[in-house]
């Protein structure tokens, strides 16, 4: 059986739940978004897995979250616990490369990702990722500029996009 770690805490657009393992974090809520989700993430991720409150575990965590929604940090660069298929670990991968304020087309990143006629699997991948805040999942665009789907819907994702572009603008 393996150990998760859970904790909700408040930040500056709203409540975010995470989960971590020894590994490093496991999943992940949207800001504002439900935080229940993750527990049911998690025990998908997970089928043999027991949960625990913490916050003295995901402290690290949580700071860098908390430093990242109020506009003092630009990366979430901490270890993850990436669970998935090597498909849309790729995807995950080039997501994280995309710099903070910035954003990359659904049809760019499936390139990047080696896969270059997958840019609806690109989304799909967007879409099963665990750890949106640390995957900028945010960050993908329908070509042409649309803002394509999200999983915390469209509302936030675009107040996210405008967010970093004014954080990364002042910087």
């Amino acid at each position: 059986m393996e150990t998760v770690h859970i904790s909700t805490f408040d930040t500056p657009m709203g409540k975010v739940t995470l989960a971590s393992t020894d590994k490093g974090v496991v999943a992940n809520s949207l800001p504002g978004c439900a935080g229940g989700e993750v527990a049911k993430t998690v025990k998908r991720l997970i089928p043999d897995v027991e949960i625990v409150k913490s916050g003295v575990q995901n402290a690290r965590a949580i700071s860098a979250v908390k430093a990242y929604l109020s506009g003092r940090r630009k990366d979430l660069d901490l270890p993850l616990d990436l669970r998935g298929t090597s498909f849309q670990k790729q995807v995950w991968s080039q997501l994280r490369q995309v710099p903070y304020g910035q954003t990359i087309s659904y049809a760019e990143l499936a390139k990047r990702a080696g896969h270059p006629r997958a840019a609806r699997a690109c989304g799909t991948a967007n879409g099963a990722n665990p750890v949106p805040l640390f995957v900028p999942c945010h960050r993908t665009l329908a070509t042409g500029g649309g803002l394509g789907g999200f999983g915390g819907g469209l509302p936030l994702k675009k107040k996210l996009l405008e967010f970093e572009a004014t954080v990364a603008a002042r910087t």
